[in-house]
């Protein structure tokens, strides 16, 4: 996205008042957001659920334009027998188009407080030209001790919960994927001079939460 933030539509305002929260799978971004929402009267957008979800209608469309099959891609196909670093490249480049449908859920909120939007999709390089300062942002990502703690104790990121004929392969390509693509938001982040925060374990997501918060400072 080459806009600058005052060419970005924005019809309320929501859009230069958010405050994003991107980076890794696993770093514990939705629950700071949650916290943050809670603490401070924020408007929470969880990028993963909507993406998931509101998202498909969208998804489905782009395939038919582009001419592609409208079923999602076989899971033997994508998780089995496609390397990490394909799967990387695939899901970045998807990224810029899964950010505009993200926008527009944005643009159609309005809120008193600002919008606090958290999730993998929300990347540095996509967020840049929207907001006024990097202060606006920070990139959250796991340390690996903490990605397998995760792993190990949260229900939906112990298995993909998928049938294919090799489900330990399929995970660790999974895992693979979201290291090389939370690799790729910490180099963005740091070209782009903003704030990268490694998640380790060490603390509760109520300070970790204290810790976004006082990057946010004076926007929350």
């Amino acid at each position: 996205m080459n806009a600058t933030s005052s060419e970005v539509w924005d019809p309320f305002g929501t859009l230069r008042n958010a405050l994003w929260i991107g980076g890794g799978q696993w770093a514990g971004k939705s629950t700071v957001a949650r916290v943050l929402a809670i603490r401070h009267g924020l408007t929470a957008y969880h990028y993963d659920y909507h993406d998931a979800r509101a998202h498909n209608d969208r998804r489905i469309a782009r395939r038919v334009r582009l001419g592609e099959p409208t079923a999602d891609p076989d899971p033997e196909t994508v998780w089995v027998n496609t390397t990490p670093q394909e799967m990387a490249d695939e899901t970045l480049a998807g990224f810029p188009a899964r950010f505009e449908w993200a926008l527009d859920d944005l643009r159609g909120l309005v809120s008193g407080r600002p919008v606090v939007a958290e999730g993998w999709g929300l990347r540095p390089e996509l967020v840049a030209p929207i907001i006024d300062s990097p202060c606006r942002m920070i990139v959250m990502v796991p340390s690996e001790a903490f990605r397998q703690r995760q792993l190990r104790e949260l229900p939906r990121a112990g298995s993909l919960r998928l049938q294919v004929s090799d489900p330990e392969r399929a995970q660790e390509n999974r895992l693979a994927r979201d290291r090389l693509v939370a690799d790729e938001a910490v180099r963005s982040a740091c070209r782009l001079g903003i704030r990268v925060l490694e998640v380790d374990g060490s603390d509760d997501a109520e300070v970790v939460a204290d810790t976004v918060a006082d990057h946010f400072g004076s926007y929350l």
